[in-house]
């Protein structure tokens, strides 16, 4: 069989960008959004507003290197005191918030791109935090206006690690369909996870994490003249390609971090276990170093570093098992300090403090990793 390279859809000019390393085709990442819910606490503000006084607590809220979070606290009831909230209470919570900072997420990414709702083709939503059905990209785009049309999946309960997961799976479809616009969006109502009840298994949650969403526009683009003599590396006006992606499920940590059903309380109740920054520290470089392998390259030719903001303890056992240094992690950090770990967004709220900050040479490498429940660590390779 031979195929028309001059028919329409099938020249030269409507393949996607190849890695010149490789010769696979690549996505490329367009802009990226964030928002956040109306208010922010600091942890003493959220100690005496939930009347908190255990010391032992106090000390996990006020030692987290966490400043300031954005969240929904519960009503009060004619006491004044923080009315615990019934599971249906949370979902519709997490429902109500998740449409609001979803839908401002998108449309931040999208006038960063240049691009409206019509031109989305692919919508892929990522949240842990509450269930819907239909599920939440339904919801946006009757909400939002988006085209009926529009392509569409939801990556549900995967945790902290579904951002670069559900970014696999978006970049595939950028590639599988080139010229065509898809977006993720990371949404995460962790006001809507929440079981107030003293104990120090809760303390550690609730002293962690925040309301965030964050979306990304991806294309992988056709052969124009905007790429050639350049190597295959975008021009100024694009993004960075996404080279692969490398993931380790660690299988002995499996119940590390997870949801249980509260009887007592009649709510889902996440668990983190104390031991999960060392399990996840020490893990960390079979992963990477898979990564880079692949591409062959080492830690340091990697320029920035745009790791998950899953705790203090986490971040410094990522940071020392894979030499990085402080400055290294800087938005990772900055980002927990600001907001918390905000879930499966965290990663792109630090990509987008990296575009701010200007330092970003075409030809630069970086490393995204996420981690959450499996125990999982989630990596993906890109270069501006």
């Amino acid at each position: 069989m031979t195929v028309d390279l001059s028919a329409p859809g099938t020249g030269l000019l409507d393949l996607p960008i190849a890695d010149p390393a490789t010769g696979r085709a690549t996505a490329r990442i367009m802009s990226v959004g964030t928002a956040v819910t109306d208010q922010s606490y600091s942890q003493q503000e959220l100690l005496d507003i939930f009347d908190i006084t255990d010391p032992k607590v106090r000390s996990v809220f006020l030692n987290s290197a966490i400043e300031r979070r954005f969240l929904t606290v519960p009503p009060r009831d004619a006491d004044g005191a923080v009315r615990p909230e019934a599971q249906g209470e949370l979902l519709a919570k997490h429902k109500r918030l998740a449409l609001d900072m979803g839908a401002r997420a998108v449309r931040a990414c999208l006038e960063r791109a240049g691009l409206d709702l019509a031109d989305i083709d692919y919508l892929c939503c990522t949240t842990t935090t509450g269930f819907l059905t239909p599920g939440l990209s339904a919801h946006l785009i009757r909400e939002m206006g988006i085209l009926p049309s529009t392509s569409r999946v939801d990556v549900v309960g995967m945790g902290c690690n579904a951002g670069l997961n559900a970014l696999n799976a978006t970049s595939g479809w950028a590639v599988a369909n080139p010229g065509k616009v898809a977006v993720m969006l990371c949404v995460e109502a962790c006001s809507a996870a929440y079981v107030i009840d003293g104990t120090m298994r809760t303390a550690v949650v609730n002293s962690l994490f925040g309301d965030g969403a964050a979306a990304i526009a991806l294309t992988a683009d056709l052969a124009d003249a905007a790429y050639r003599d350049l190597g295959g590396i975008p021009s100024e006006r694009g993004g960075p390609r996404i080279l692969g992606f490398a993931s380790h499920l660690i299988t002995d940590a499996i119940g590390a971090m997870r949801y249980d059903w509260d009887d007592e309380q009649g709510k889902f109740s996440f668990y983190l276990d104390p031991h999960v920054p060392y399990v996840v520290g020490a893990h960390a470089e079979r992963v990477v170093d898979h990564l880079l392998a692949d591409a062959g390259l080492r830690r340091s030719g990697i320029a920035h570093w745009l790791v998950h903001s899953g705790g203090k303890k986490v971040i410094d056992a990522v940071r020392v098992n894979l030499r990085l240094t402080r400055h290294d992690v800087r938005h990772t950090t900055g980002v927990l300090r600001d907001y918390g770990n905000l879930s499966s967004g965290s990663f792109l709220f630090s990509y987008e403090r990296l575009l701010q900050e200007g330092t970003v040479r075409r030809g630069d490498h970086g490393v995204l990793m996420t981690m959450g429940p499996g125990s999982t660590i989630e990596t993906a390779l890109v270069q501006w």
